[in-house]
């Protein structure tokens, strides 16, 4: 099999930002058919319930390429660090219940692009913490690591897929 080069890259503008706007969560198997065009889910056959999660500094999104040529094997690992403030009863709640399960996670980021990470497999919390913070300037709230592992990068996602299915439930600490 020919592994040919397609394109080169030009150097961009400087107009993009860091960081993440919200993350979006559904139940892991309730996308349904991902309809993909050029690298970017633009429907989904199934009808999803999108929590929203609404974030602000401390989290972020990162894929790691992982190759081996003596395996013949490349798959992406893609780690969502999120940071949510102000602890509180229903958030820990539903966190006890994301931690067990996989979920489809969607990421909006600054720029408004929107990311799927666990779009086959789902993504699992491998670890986090629930934290009081020692002194006033500390963050006392949750942290969140979802790891999740795919044979390709997080699909771009069309703004109008995720708009579509966000549930209005939401927690308000």
């Amino acid at each position: 099999m020919a592994c040919n080069l397609t394109s080169g890259r030009s150097l961009p503008c400087k107009d993009s930002v860091g960081g993440i706007k919200r993350v979006l969560m559904a139940d892991y198997g309730t996308l349904g058919t991902l309809t993909v065009t050029s690298g970017e889910v633009t429907a989904i056959s199934g009808t999803p319930d999108l929590f929203v999660f609404d974030v602000k500094g401390n989290s972020s999104l990162e894929q790691s390429i992982t190759s081996d040529r003596a395996a013949g094997t490349t798959f992406y690992e893609q780690t969502l660090n999120l940071t949510l403030t102000k602890l509180d009863l229903a958030t820990q709640e539903q966190i006890r219940v994301i931690s067990v399960a996989r979920p489809h996670v969607f990421v909006e980021d600054y720029n408004g692009n929107y990311f799927l990470i666990g779009a086959v497999h789902g993504a699992d919390v491998s670890g986090g913490t629930i934290v009081t913070g020692s002194a006033m300037p500390e963050l006392s709230g949750f942290t969140l690591v979802f790891t999740a592992q795919e044979t390709l990068p997080a699909y771009f996602v069309d703004a109008a897929v995720v708009t579509a299915n966000e549930s209005a439930t939401q927690i308000n600490p």
